[in-house]
Parts: structure tokens; C-alpha cells; sequence
């Protein structure tokens, strides 16, 4: 967490006697410090008959005393209504990207009610930083640093104001909101296709006639071909006294439609000791649903941009689906979707039946299959005739020194290799998104749809 401007401070008053309840300011420590300490070096100094050490105790109890006098008080005037320091966050409005959240923390207060401002600045992840500010009106740039994306907490800052080192106000908080960080996405190449296509045009050739860009055969006129279809090449050749015209067919273009499915029932990061529930995730790791989230983006954008259909459905959410469509406004209702994804209660979201997908559809299933519902799901979908994509989200596990832990974590990553190990033999493709294997999901993605390639111009199915 960075903090532009100012001067980090470690120190920190106590509180001390209660001075006025209305406005929350009350004596210091360092104001009790100096009054013992003039007391104790005075009566010494009397008692021993030292009168050089009596008068070291004297300013002290004279710089009491004044501070004393000086406590804050309310003026008349509008701008003396309010003496104590106050503070407004803010935030630029709407959604934000991943790496960097940004704010702006305005300072009101004035040297005449109190000359340093305290700030204690924190957030989830992040160590607490303390401030020691000049009184005065100013605006301090706040940057948060973090690869972590949906709903995540900003800053929260508790604003104490402190006059001579005498008086200080009581703390008051400043922020504490949520902002919702939206996923980016990575360039992707070519994609598998489902078998089928639909729509009456899109970026795909499809199996029936019509207009298109592949062609299919040379064929005599018939009715209802059109005109600017025909060959006259191949007419005068066939047919040199044009008794029969003949027209170029082709192949017409049709859409594909997908859609992705997040597993959002985990959120587990590299650290298996917060797998418990204990502990706070690391901002600078991503979990797995940063990664589902990271990889159904870029599927998504890369979708969206080849002109084909893509829908969304949350398995954790048992609100409606995000249908399939098309489009940039689509693809930021998809962006916006799956930021909102969140893990619950897995009792609460156990499906009697799998989420309905259209037919002639593709599914992408993002998961980091560690329990036995996504392997039930990709064989539903499959039985129906779906081809599936599963999408590994699993971040690479740290070891840890707990022996516990690690006999834990060997039984899990067995039974997840046997089920992987399952999906691999029904010729179901696996795609990994950790680690050193995201830099290879293209390159894997590419090499799924050209083995899946029929012999169909333009076509690329799974098998």
C-alpha cells in the first residue's frame, strides 16, 4: 500500500482523561508525562533543598498548564462549528481493473484546531500504515496494490486529530467500502466449435446452402438461385449454346454458441492453510476463482470477437443464467458476471439437475475439480451430446511444514488425478490456467480445434 505525500510516522498517543463528550477530544499521555514529571522533580527539589532541581520541574508544569488552557473549543463563526479534522474518501465511480485500486483522501481541518492529523490506513492483505500529517486542508493519493479480482475491500482509514500534543480527538473511520474488480482478459487464438452451428449468418460455414464464402459445388440454375450467382466460365464451357446456365453454391454461414460455466463453489489459493477458512488470502497470489474468472474472460473475448454466442452460468448462483449473445455490450455483461461470482455454502448449491445449456452448444466448464460434481456435470452434458471443454483453475500448491496438512493435500491431489485421469480417458480435453501453464492455454487451445478439424470447409469440431 502506497501513500503519496506524506511522511510515515510509528508513533502513537494513548488516551488519557476524557475532556469534552460532545466533541470527542481528551488529554494525552504526554500532557499526564509532563504534570508527573514537573510534580515529582518540584517536591525533590523542595525536600532536598535543591532549588536548581525544583525549577527543571517548572516548565514542565508551566507547558502543562498552558496546554490545558488551550483546549479546543467551538467558535462563532461557520467555519469554528466543526474544529475537529475531517476526512472524505474518494473513489472513481464505477467499476475497476485489476493491479491498482486508486483514491483520494480530502483533508478539512485548519492549524487553528489542531496541528497534526494522525491517519491509520489499512486493508485485507495489506500491512497498516500510520501517518502523521501538517494541519492543514490537503488531498492524499492512495494506491492499493493487488491481482485479485471481485468484490474486494478498499481502504479503511481512522482519522485522529491532536493539538500541542495535548489534546486529541477521537478516532473516526473513513471509507471501508467494497469495489467491484472486474477480470481482464488474455489474447486467445482459435477456439473448438460445437459440431452444429446455428443462426442464418455468423463467421462459420455451416453444412447447408446458402451465402457464404466457401464453396460447395457448380451446379445448373434452378429456381431460386439468384442471378449474380451465375458462372459464366463455366457456363460457356459446359454449355457452349447456353442452354444451360450454371451457378456457383456455397456454404452458408452460421454462428456457434458456448457457454462458459464457473465453478465458484472454491476459492482457494496457493496456501493450503486458509483452505480451512483461517487466515487472510494473499493479494499478490490469485485463487482459483481469480483464475476461472481470468480464464472465462479471455474465452469470452475471444468468442465474442470471432462474431459467435456466448452465455454465462454460475454454479454457485441459483439466480437466472446469463442467456447466449452477441456483442461488446454482451461481452461487458459477461465481464460484470463473472466478477460477481462468489463462493457460498456447498450444501446450500448442491443441483438435483445440471445447468441447462441450448442446444447445439459448446460448454466450457472453469473448475478446480476437487470433488466429484464436475465430473457428474461433464457427463450429463455429454450424454446430451454436448462437447465439453474443462478448464483446470487449480493455482499450484505451496508445500507446507504441518504434516497434517501435507498428508491431507496428497489424499485430495490423488483423488483429483483419478478424476482428471477419468476426463482424459471419456476424450474429454483438459486445459490448465496456473502457473506456467496459462502461457500454454493458447497454444492449447489452437491445438485442440485443428486434431478436432473435420473434413468440412471451414469447420472445426471436438471429437
Amino acid at each position: 500500500m502506497t501513500v503519496g505525500g506524506v511522511i510515515v510516522s510509528d508513533g502513537r498517543t494513548s488516551r488519557g482523561e476524557r475532556a469534552d463528550g460532545r466533541r470527542g477530544w481528551q488529554l494525552t499521555s504526554a500532557y499526564t508525562a509532563a504534570v508527573a514529571a514537573g510534580v515529582v522533580l518540584l517536591a525533590l527539589g523542595v525536600l532536598t533543598g535543591r532549588a536548581d532541581v525544583a525549577l527543571v520541574g517548572v516548565p514542565g508544569l508551566l507547558a502543562a498548564v498552558w496546554g490545558r488552557s488551550s483546549q479546543p473549543t467551538a467558535g462563532q463563526d461557520a467555519e469554528s462549528a466543526h474544529p475537529e479534522p475531517r476526512g472524505t474518501l474518494h473513489e472513481p465511480e464505477g467499476t475497476a481493473a485489476p493491479g491498482q485500486l486508486t483514491a483520494t483522501l480530502a483533508l478539512t481541518t485548519r492549524p487553528t484546531t489542531a496541528d497534526i492529523v494522525h491517519l491509520r490506513i489499512a486493508a485485507a492483505g495489506h500491512r497498516t500504515t500510520e501517518l502523521a500529517l501538517a494541519a492543514r486542508p490537503r488531498e492524499v493519493p492512495l494506491r492499493l496494490s493487488s491481482v485479485r479480482t471481485g468484490p474486494q475491500e478498499t481502504f479503511a482509514i481512522d482519522l485522529r486529530g491532536s493539538l500541542h500534543h495535548v489534546w486529541e480527538q477521537e478516532a473516526t473511520q473513513v471509507g471501508g467500502t467494497r469495489r467491484l474488480v472486474l477480470p481482464a482478459a488474455a489474447p486467445l487464438g482459435r477456439l473448438p466449435l460445437p459440431q452444429k452451428l446455428r443462426g442464418l449468418t455468423g463467421p462459420h460455414s455451416s453444412r447447408r446452402l446458402g451465402d457464404g464464402a466457401e464453396l460447395r459445388d457448380i451446379h445448373p440454375f434452378s429456381p431460386g438461385d439468384r442471378l449474380r450467382r451465375i458462372d459464366w466460365r463455366t457456363t460457356a464451357r459446359r454449355s457452349p449454346d447456353l442452354d444451360t446456365l450454371y451457378v456457383r453454391r456455397t456454404y452458408a454461414t452460421a454462428e456457434a454458441t458456448a457457454v462458459l460455466v464457473v465453478d465458484s463453489r472454491d476459492d482457494v489459493g496457493p496456501d493450503l492453510r486458509t483452505w480451512r477458512g483461517y487466515g487472510t488470502l494473499r493479494v499478490d497470489e490469485p485463487t482459483s476463482l481469480d483464475l476461472a474468472r481470468h480464464a472465462a474472460a479471455s474465452v469470452a473475448r475471444a468468442l465474442v470477437e470471432a462474431g459467435d454466442r456466448v452465455g454465462l452460468e454460475d454454479l454457485a448462483r441459483r439466480r437466472r443464467p446469463l442467456p447466449p449473445a452477441s456483442g461488446r455490450r454482451h461481452l461487458r455483461r459477461v465481464i460484470h458476471g463473472l466478477a460477481l461470482a462468489h463462493p457460498k455454502d456447498r450444501a446450500a448449491v448442491h443441483r438435483v439437475r445440471p445447468p441447462q445449456v441450448p442446444a447445439d452448444a459448446i460448454v466450457y466448464l472453469f473448475s478446480t475439480v476437487l470433488d466429484d460434481e464436475p465430473l457428474h456435470l461433464v457427463r450429463t452434458w455429454r450424454a446430451k451430446g454436448h462437447p465439453v471443454v474443462v478448464v483446470d483453475t487449480l493455482p499450484d500448491v505451496q508445500p507446507v511444514p504441518e504434516h497434517h496438512l501435507r498428508i491431507a493435500w496428497r489424499i485430495a491431489r490423488l483423488e483429483r488425478e483419478d478424476r482428471l485421469a477419468a476426463l482424459a480417458g471419456e476424450g474429454v480435453p483438459v486445459v490448465g490456467w496456473a502457473g506456467s501453464r496459462r502461457d500454454q492455454a493458447a497454444v492449447r487451445f489452437e491445438a485442440l480445434a485443428r486434431a478436432a478439424q473435420r473434413h468440412v470447409p471451414g469447420r472445426t469440431v471436438l471429437p
